[in-house]
């Protein structure tokens, strides 16, 4: 395919995916069982924290999560005092158990009353064109407190070559416009433009037997080739090809 039957094609299957059903099977269906802005960004920040692994177990855990907070998330983060984080101990998905749990809890609270919540530190941050030193950026702000050393892999840092995936994919649901009824669009500060693809194993393969991507590891390095060919199809929403590359690999088996 040459780059204009390339972009049709895409286009066509982001008109297929970026819809409403898209959510009947996809964890960003959690932060849509609120309507306030923070009950869905920290939500959203926690369910795409634990967003690896089998789709149903990603829902059915963070539906426990969210059940654990009183099923208001804002609420509790901000408001918790420590006897309130003992329940949170028994939760576990895969490598994230409850210790991290508590951690994330304490660490977000830090962020809504000392910067003024996550949007706030990602405006402070972003580059241009790129939120990836922003994401970084949260990083360092997010372990400020005292933690444990294992807690600290569940926020990746490109920097550090990360691809980042569950970050950028909770960057994708915040900040792209909520036409379609599937992203959030509540951070108006940033825009679709700096958006990076969430690089895992099935948009991967996809873009890579798409010519859209050369390098053979998911890494930070690959994001940057990713972002600059699907900036060449739609330089002010890239990020929309999401939608096309991973429906293409687990829903169609490209």
């Amino acid at each position: 395919m040459n780059k204009t039957e390339l972009k049709e094609f895409l286009d066509t299957k982001v008109d297929y995916y970026n819809h409403p059903r898209f959510l009947e099977t996809d964890p960003l269906q959690i932060p849509h069982r609120f309507s306030r802005k923070e009950d869905i960004e920290i939500c959203g920040f926690l369910t795409a924290t634990i967003a690896w692994g089998n789709r149903k177990s990603i829902i059915n855990n963070a539906t426990t999560m969210m059940e654990l907070l009183d099923n208001a998330p804002a609420d509790f983060v901000k408001n918790h005092q420590e006897d309130d984080l003992e329940k949170l101990s028994g939760f576990v998905h895969r490598t994230f158990n409850g210790t991290d749990f508590i951690y994330f809890i304490r660490g977000l609270q830090n962020i809504y009353r000392q910067y003024g919540g996550l949007e706030s530190i990602f405006v402070k941050s972003a580059g241009p064109d790129s939120l990836q030193s922003a994401i970084s950026a949260l990083k360092q702000v997010f372990f400020e407190l005292p933690h444990l050393n294992r807690t600290t892999k569940h926020i990746s840092d490109p920097k550090k070559g990360s691809a980042a995936k569950r970050i950028n994919m909770f960057l994708r649901w915040m900040v792209r416009n909520n036409s379609t009824g599937v992203d959030f669009g509540l951070w108006k500060t940033l825009s679709p433009s700096q958006l990076s693809c969430p690089l895992d194993v099935h948009s991967g393969n996809v873009a890579r037997k798409l010519g859209l991507l050369t390098r053979k590891q998911n890494n930070a390095k690959a994001v940057f080739e990713l972002d600059q060919n699907l900036r060449g199809l739609d330089p002010l929403d890239p990020v929309k090809y999401d939608f096309a590359l991973f429906g293409l690999g687990v829903f169609e088996k490209f």
